[in-house]
């Protein structure tokens, strides 16, 4: 889901450092201090945990102009890791200077709390189609928001964001191919 930032947020990463990422590289891991708080210029940052059964699973899809685990501002450490799903820049603002700017400046604080908001019905919605029992259900209101399919050599990405092996996603695109074809 692609989030349009507000411009006094913009502005925050105006003169940001940033970080390039080839895909597949680590930004930062579960478990490790909260130094900077991060805007994708460029590409697309996945945020994602691995279950204890050994699922991945995406829990934010962050592309130019989203902040990547914004709950991150209030918390000492990560909750979750964060890669690069393509080629990326991101711009990085240390932590206590990001929340000293949301202090001093009430519109930028307000324009931070839409983008919390935001972020918060996007989590319900991934929520609402994981929690769909079939995956024909979840692929069919995954795109119903919008989404497209990659391409085949990423379609694993989709399956992590369903919530579902990516065998079966293969499988259900292999139905659907499959029921095209004979109508």
């Amino acid at each position: 889901m692609i989030m349009i930032m507000q411009k006094p947020i913009l502005l925050l990463f105006q003169d940001a450092r940033d970080t390039a990422l080839t895909r597949g590289e680590t930004l930062f891991a579960t478990g490790e201090d909260v130094a900077n708080i991060y805007m994708v210029r460029s590409g697309l940052m996945h945020l994602q945990r691995h279950t204890t059964l050994g699922a991945h699973m995406v829990l934010q899809n962050a592309g130019p102009g989203a902040v990547v685990a914004e709950a991150s501002a209030y918390s000492p450490r990560y909750h979750c890791d964060a890669a690069a799903a393509e080629e990326s820049v991101v711009a990085g603002v240390p932590k206590a200077r990001f929340l000293s700017a949301l202090a001093g400046d009430p519109a930028l604080a307000e324009s931070w709390a839409t983008l919390l908001a935001r972020s918060v019905q996007a989590a319900r919605l991934r929520a609402e189609i994981r929690s769909l029992p079939r995956v024909a259900d979840r692929l069919d209101a995954w795109l119903g928001e919008g989404n497209a399919l990659p391409e085949r050599g990423r379609w694993q990405e989709v399956a992590a964001e369903l919530g579902v092996t990516r065998e079966a996603l293969y499988r259900e695109l292999s139905r659907r191919r499959a029921a095209r074809s004979r109508s």
